[in-house]
């Protein structure tokens, strides 16, 4: 296989698997609790990349502090609160929500080394917020439960925000793999206690078993090996370019798949944020 051809779908191809992740979840809720689903879908992936040898490299006492953060604000608390969003909100819209991600993660960054950004990524900033809120105003609409959703999904990518801004020390230090699964441990520890009731108390069946799974498999392990390795291969802002297919997927699969209504106000918005994410990457080159 040609080399740009492997460089094409290793930006293509953790874009789908993360799109379609939102899916995977409404399906898993049909038979499973909110807790359940991040605590499956984490032990899935956990035990997914153990099987990387890369897994085990070790990692010095001293950052195991930063990894126990990375535990709890890139795994247990986002991945808890979108199974609790979507029980609000249709999958499409969360979603499509998603594609705000690299809006509040430079948002988190500049907070913490306390500088304005530039103009061109200012821009950016003001347009994709612009979309978030374009995209959110058809669920504030909707009453109470539905605000309480969208607030679920901002507090889980601020989260995120702070999370890549932890993570980006370590992963040069040790590279992504031994990182994510460590802090995938600590998130397994600290999704257990309410995770294991959802499991006891769960009525499986067989689409929602394979969705949890596929999730955990694919979403929460080999979604994020795939990115690391594109990073190591062509640098870490071209990577973050598969985020751009993420609310395309989930908002088509939440129509075609489950036939989720999506307000055309929220489509617009979604696409408003994506061309605020672009421009935001084109001016920090």
């Amino acid at each position: 296989m040609k080399q740009s051809t492997t460089n094409w779908l290793l930006l293509i191809i953790p874009g789908l698997i993360w799109g379609a992740s939102f899916l995977f979840m409404a399906e898993g809720l049909r038979s499973i609790g909110p807790y359940g689903v991040a605590f499956v879908r984490i032990c899935v992936g956990f035990g997914t990349l153990a099987l990387f040898p890369s897994a085990r490299k070790p990692v010095a006492r001293s950052d195991w502090g930063n990894v126990a953060w990375l535990g709890l604000l890139w795994f247990a608390f986002p991945l808890s609160m979108f199974p609790f969003a979507e029980q609000r909100v249709s999958s499409a819209l969360t979603g499509m929500l998603n594609g705000a991600n690299p809006l509040f993660a430079t948002l988190v960054a500049c907070w913490i080394v306390r500088r304005a950004p530039s103009k061109g990524v200012a821009l950016g900033l003001a347009v994709g917020m612009g979309g978030a809120v374009l995209m959110a105003i058809p669920a504030l609409d909707a009453g109470n439960s539905s605000s309480f959703g969208v607030a679920m999904i901002l507090a889980a990518l601020v989260s995120y925000g702070f999370a890549l801004s932890i993570a980006r020390t370590l992963q040069q230090k040790y590279g992504a793999i031994p990182v994510i699964w460590r802090a995938q441990g600590i998130a397994v520890l600290l999704t257990a206690p309410l995770g294991i009731h959802d499991v006891v108390n769960a009525h499986w069946s067989l689409v929602p078993l394979l969705s949890l799974l596929t999730l955990g498999a694919f979403g929460t392990a080999i979604a994020n090996v795939l990115t690391a390795s594109a990073a190591g291969r062509f640098g870490a802002a071209r990577a973050s370019g598969t985020a751009f297919l993420i609310p395309v997927v989930a908002l088509a699969l939440g129509l075609v798949v489950l036939h989720e209504q999506v307000s055309p106000l929220s489509v617009a918005g979604g696409f408003v944020c994506l061309i605020g994410a672009w421009l935001m990457k084109r001016a920090a080159h």
